[in-house]
């Protein structure tokens, strides 16, 4: 790993930041169960098949973001530990219990997977000396199933439908709980399940969380004699709702979530926040970090690259004097967590190619020239399949260039961050 704690990964500042009943195991039997309908998604890789980062050793997901802050003098214990209870929460989601809908997987606590994603994100920019809560959390995720049972026994001997009335005006309307389209990082609460329980206000893929969580507890306590699925909305407004399982359309299959692609959305919801190119969000992440590596060809919008020359100036200008940047600019740190939990998730090798573009900027090159590399072979395996040109004329731009840089004969990292810094064209 590079010898120097990267300025991107090094600001400090404050940020606002068991359960009741056990579930069974996917192990055993459950009556219950019966009759329910296992979901698939449309996944791009074979189960069993060498898919995203099936055939990566521990040996090739060397990761660079606590060792860097560990590095700069940044306490990681309660993040890497975090981060291990994600990892044994994921490392329990079977081929079969990826493609399960989240109403009836019993293989992952998601939950507590959530919970994990939270602890680790607020150990890297609180430095607390004191954990995320999560048991406790926990018991709140319970309370809320066990609140619903209290105020609306009744409905578990009505209809399907009255019961789904019950329950959306238990969630939406008695304890508010609301959709909020944060695409920035403007409203991070919203994208971790702690703040979600706390202010109740989350994205779409937290609040089909909650409600499927409520599901699979008034199940299990056999409250539940029919099936029903949640549907989750693609638009940026629209919030999670239930509908009977015996009344499923054709088209419906799109919008239901598995245990895989959820968590897949909370990662992402989370990527895309706090990606630390924000601007022109018509392109992917990975362009956008490409264009600011000048691996990519640029817009000719002269408005818009004043604009973030200045923000850029503005963003070094408020570093220099300790005040953390624009929210704009986003956060490399939870970028970097995000990108290094979908590898561990091994669902999309683009995370891969995400990964390493990101360390280039932090100038970690030869890391990030060897999670490029780890990319292109998993793209073979995946048949070399091309999605977008553009993408791939920048990817290789950025390799010949991490290669001329290693090889060059006396190369040495700057001594100096703030020069370091200031000399990038990235935004901090």
């Amino acid at each position: 790993m590079s010898g120097f704690a990267c300025p991107w990964l090094c600001g400090a500042y404050a940020y606002p930041s068991a359960r009741l009943f056990n579930l069974p195991s996917s192990n055993s039997s459950n009556s219950s169960l019966a009759g329910f309908m296992i979901y698939c998604s449309n996944s791009q890789f074979t189960p069993g098949g060498p898919g995203p980062g099936r055939g990566l050793s521990r040996n090739d997901l060397k990761f660079v973001l606590h060792d860097a802050l560990d590095a700069f003098g940044v306490d990681t214990t309660h993040a890497r530990i975090a981060r291990e209870g994600f990892r044994s929460q994921i490392q329990k989601l079977s081929d079969i219990e990826r493609e399960t809908s989240i109403c009836i997987n019993r293989g992952v606590d998601l939950g507590k997977a959530a919970l994990h994603i939270a602890a680790e994100d607020d150990s890297l920019v609180s430095h607390s000396s004191v954990p995320l809560p999560v048991d406790d959390f926990l018991v709140r995720l319970d309370h809320l199933s066990m609140g619903y049972c209290s105020r609306y026994s009744s409905s578990f001997t009505s209809s399907p439908e009255h019961f789904i009335y019950c329950l959306e005006k238990y969630l939406y309307v008695n304890k508010g709980f609301r959709r909020t389209g944060a695409t920035n990082q403007s409203e991070p609460r919203a994208l971790y399940l702690h703040s979600v329980l706390t202010h109740r206000c989350g994205s779409a893929s937290l609040l089909s969380l909650l409600y499927s969580e409520i599901l699979k507890m008034l199940r299990s306590w056999g409250f539940l004699s029919f099936d029903i699925e949640v549907f989750f909305p693609h638009d940026s407004s629209s919030s999670p709702r239930g509908y009977c399982k015996q009344k499923t359309k054709e088209s419906d299959q799109s919008h239901v979530m598995t245990a895989q692609s959820l968590l897949e959305e909370m990662l992402k919801d989370l990527k895309d926040a706090f990606w630390p190119f924000q601007l022109d969000r018509t392109k992917s992440p990975f362009l956008r970090a490409a264009r600011a590596a000048n691996c990519s060809e640029s817009t000719n919008d002269s408005e818009e690259s004043a604009f973030e020359l200045a923000s850029v100036k503005a963003a070094l200008h408020r570093l220099e004097r300790g005040i953390w940047t624009s929210v704009h600019f986003g956060d490399m740190r939870r970028a970097l967590s995000a990108c290094e939990r979908l590898i561990l998730l091994q669902t999309d090798p683009k995370e891969l190619r995400d990964y390493g573009v990101l360390l280039y900027h932090c100038g970690y090159y030869k890391e990030a020239l060897h999670y490029l590399t780890l990319y292109q072979d998993r793209k073979k395996e995946s048949f070399g399949l091309i999605d977008n040109v553009e993408e791939e004329e920048a990817m290789e731009k950025l390799m010949i260039r991490l290669n001329l840089i290693l090889m060059e004969e006396g190369w040495s990292l700057p001594s100096d961050n703030r020069s370091f810094l200031r000399n990038n064209s990235e935004p901090w």
